[in-house]
């Protein structure tokens, strides 16, 4: 099934350029490794060593935090967008 991940300014050299991405993916999880599939580098960037989120990295289904939801076992619909976010740091 296939979704779209928006992709942040900061990680589209990764990308090419590309500010969204379709991959295929049941899941949050399964469709993060699917981009990191397709264009390696994400998975570095987006999991830490246990696989998990990376603390200072948001990911969002239909602009609802995935930390609220199931996490990366949120489900994802045909067509659905997964927006990554990364943290930002005031002072």
């Amino acid at each position: 099934m296939s979704v779209k991940i928006r992709v942040p300014a900061q990680l589209r050299t990764l990308t090419g350029g590309a500010g969204e991405v379709a991959v295929d993916g049941a899941t949050v999880g399964e469709a993060l490794k699917a981009l990191d599939a397709a264009h390696p580098g994400f998975g570095e960037r987006l999991f830490d060593e246990t696989g998990q989120l990376r603390r200072f990295v948001n990911v969002f289904v239909s602009d609802e935090d995935v930390r609220f939801l199931d996490g990366l076992a949120t489900p994802v619909a045909e067509g659905q967008t997964v927006s990554i976010v990364p943290a930002v740091a005031g002072g």
